[in-house]
């Protein structure tokens, strides 16, 4: 098996953790060799790519596999992690063992208009977690958006964002999002601290075709896929749809996202449990 290893972080190269698992790997009968950037992935025969760090290494590592259709095996060796949810005991047993699976994760394709400077956008249009546009300065912003071709109010808030069901646990959750559970085919729409209080969250089918356009007083406005963001101008207007491709995850025998979301979140822990009263 030939793996190739993902360090975003160059504080970690060295880390005695990283250096264990390569060479049990290594020992196993495993090529290994690192990358800093998708040129440095080596042909087609590379059957995996494991990135090591936290979720935002995970969303970086995506981007570097692209359309490849290598898998990407997350290491978590950061505070939270839902796609990089695995310890470093655990991945080199798992993979020299055959103990994992692999998993569709659906994309964004994110089709912008009308925006300067945006290099890294169009260079990989695509997102795992979310796509969002945000405001850049003081005045709200408002995003018109159509849903099949279908016209729903106007949200005034800081920004908006579709996510998928991998990201209802990123951006969204934390603007008040649902969970949704990562199989779960649909995708999320949700407004960032909204001015116009009676909206909520939108859940869609993954088969919308969903059209953003911005309304700002400002001279820029942010846009973002997953943890890349540059300014646009203010008259962006955005085509969102689910991308004709998906990232491939391991998912590592015994993996259970409703554990995750009770050891991570400490979902329906209660304080008052465990004391006399």
């Amino acid at each position: 098996m030939k793996i190739a290893v993902y360090l975003r972080n160059a504080r970690l190269t060295g880390d005695s953790r990283i250096e264990r698992l390569k060479e049990r790997l290594a020992a196993g009968g495993c090529s290994i060799y690192d990358v800093r950037c998708r040129e440095d992935i080596s042909g087609d025969d590379t059957d995996m790519l494991v990135c090591i760090g936290g979720d935002g290494t995970f969303l970086s590592a995506a981007v570097l596999v692209g359309d490849s259709g290598i898998p990407v095996l997350g290491m978590n060796l950061g505070r939270l992690g839902f796609l990089s949810e695995n310890g470093p005991d655990q991945v080199a047993d798992a993979v020299l063992g055959g103990r994992y699976s692999i998993e569709e994760r659906t994309l964004l394709h994110a089709v912008p208009s009308y925006v300067t400077g945006c290099p890294a956008i169009d260079g990989w249009p695509y997102a795992l977690n979310e796509v969002t546009v945000h405001r850049s300065g003081a005045a709200m912003l408002g995003v018109d958006v159509r849903i099949d071709g279908a016209t729903l109010p106007t949200y005034w808030a800081d920004g908006l964002l579709v996510a998928t069901s991998s990201g209802s646990t990123a951006y969204s959750l934390s603007v008040g999002g649902p969970i949704v559970l990562p199989e779960s085919r649909v995708l999320i729409i949700s407004p960032i601290s909204p001015h116009n209080l009676n909206v909520r969250p939108l859940i869609v089918p993954d088969t919308s075709e969903i059209s953003l356009s911005l309304r700002s007083r400002d001279s820029s406005v942010m846009f973002t896929l997953d943890n890349r963001t540059v300014e646009a101008d203010p008259g962006l207007k955005l085509e969102i749809s689910v991308a004709q491709f998906s990232l491939k995850r391991v998912r590592l025998d015994g993996s259970n996202f409703i554990n995750a979301l009770t050891s991570k979140l400490f979902w329906g822990e209660d304080i008052r449990n465990g004391k006399d009263f």
